[in-house]
């Protein structure tokens, strides 16, 4: 007998066009547009800005009744045209709805009709996902644009230039900033892709600019096919072939995998796999933070080992939490995603194996009530993860450790640094001085020294 249906209640997870629509904003003059009903855009504009708290604009080809029945593609060529007219564009990235992919548009033949209607035009780089929300989450819908970037932007090789492709996943525009700054400092040439650092996270503007500084340029872009190598984080949404994997397939550039460096052991792989394209030395600002860092974990060990987390976010970056976690001492007793992915308990397991001696209960496609259920029994001390924890983290009377996207209850979030050895430290004095923090203010004399 079938399970009965239980209907979502609190997903663990975001539409899978809104990651699509962040990829495209992390390219230089570039619009993320939506096929779709002007709903889908809306949503997205408003809940990105609540984290980011810049502006965000998102084009949409607006359909309606009449567009649900004969297809979109006028609206789309329209759309597309308005744009081309309204900013001064490198790139249009299109990603697909629910509305769209359920009557089926071939938003690709769309795409190679326009190209010929208006070739006396100098038209913008156009590129398409496939994004139908019914079927996965932001992450896969970001990992998907990354990779149709690579496929579709990327038509040669190219001159060989010895840099390195680098595709960190979604992590926040200090994050980007971090590893921009470490290339620098390596004196590594890296292709970020996407690139947030300026566009999501800028600086105030005297007079209107149609569209942010910053991101990833579309000559750069085309240029990845000459890379000595390409990095990337994560294990890339569940995809057939990454982005790593068109480049390395279509144009020989050989491709690393590694988690997302949060962490000592994590961030100790990235610099190996790092000085193995680039053939470059650890900088020494970063070889002194990573001693600063494990002076920090010999302090504070005592105040938070053996402490129980429940911890929850994207696939990629919960692993890489995780792996965090569990070297400085703090024992996982819940790891969840909103993906559905058959990887992810292995992905946990792997990153604990060393650190802890009992494995968490382990969940994927979880619903923030499935989260709030299990937890209930396991006596966490700590959440780990973004803000819409915090339903559960008031009602067990424990701190919430605010990390990731989204966050909409605090300020700041788009300028938290989870990365490297710098970001490692500033993650660990956080955790501590939360549970210090929580140990204070119950205490039933306080005290004012430790």
């Amino acid at each position: 007998m079938a399970e009965n249906y239980v209907s979502t209640t609190n997903a663990c997870k975001m539409c899978t066009p809104m990651g699509a629509a962040l990829v495209f904003k992390g390219i230089e003059n570039a619009v993320p547009f939506l096929h779709g009903s002007q709903g889908c855009a809306t949503y997205m504009r408003r809940y990105i800005i609540s984290h980011y708290r810049e502006p965000v604009d998102i084009a949409s080809s607006a359909l309606g009744e009449k567009s649900a029945v004969y297809g979109g593609g006028p609206n789309l060529k329209k759309g597309i045209l308005n744009v081309m007219r309204k900013y001064d564009v490198s790139l249009v990235g299109v990603a697909t709805t629910c509305l769209t992919e359920t009557i089926g548009d071939d938003v690709g033949r769309y795409l190679n009709e326009f190209r010929e209607e208006f070739s006396d035009l100098s038209l913008p780089e156009l590129v398409h996902v496939s994004t139908p929300s019914y079927s996965g989450t932001h992450m896969e819908g970001w990992h998907a644009a990354v990779r149709s970037l690579a496929d579709q932007v990327v038509k040669e090789k190219g001159r060989a230039h010895g840099g390195v492709n680098l595709l960190p996943g979604f992590l926040s525009p200090a994050d980007y900033r971090f590893l921009k700054a470490l290339g620098e400092r390596a004196g590594v040439r890296f292709t970020m892709l996407p690139d947030l650092s300026e566009t999501m996270d800028g600086v105030i503007w005297d007079d209107y600019h149609s569209l942010p500084d910053g991101g990833t340029p579309v000559a750069e872009i085309r240029a990845m096919g000459g890379a000595a190598g390409t990095v990337e984080f994560g294990m890339s949404g569940g995809l057939f072939e990454s982005a790593a994997g068109v480049l390395e397939r279509k144009f020989g550039v050989p491709a690393r995998r590694t988690a997302m460096p949060i962490g000592l052991r994590a961030t100790d792989q990235f610099m190996d796999v790092l000085a193995e394209f680039a053939s470059c030395d650890m900088p020494a600002k970063d070889a002194f933070d990573r001693g600063r860092l494990l002076d920090a974990m010999v302090d504070g060990h005592k105040y938070i080992f053996g402490k129980r987390a429940v911890v929850y976010g994207e696939e990629d970056f919960v692993v890489a939490l995780c792996s965090f976690l569990g070297e400085i001492g703090v024992q996982p007793v819940l790891v969840a995603t909103g993906a559905k992915s058959d990887r992810f308990a292995p992905a946990v397991t792997a990153a604990l194996a060393e650190v802890c001696q009992t494995m968490p209960v382990i969940r994927d496609d979880a619903d923030f009530k499935d989260i709030e259920d299990e937890a209930a029994e396991l006596n966490p001390d700590l959440l780990v993860g973004h803000s819409k924890g915090y339903k559960l983290a008031r009602a067990k009377n424990i701190p919430l450790i605010r990390v990731g996207f989204p966050i909409h209850d605090r300020f700041g979030g788009q300028r938290i640094l989870h990365v490297g050895y710098e970001g490692a430290l500033s993650l660990y004095d956080r955790l501590v001085n939360a549970v210090l923090e929580k140990s204070q203010d119950e205490c039933p004399v306080g005290y004012g020294y430790l």
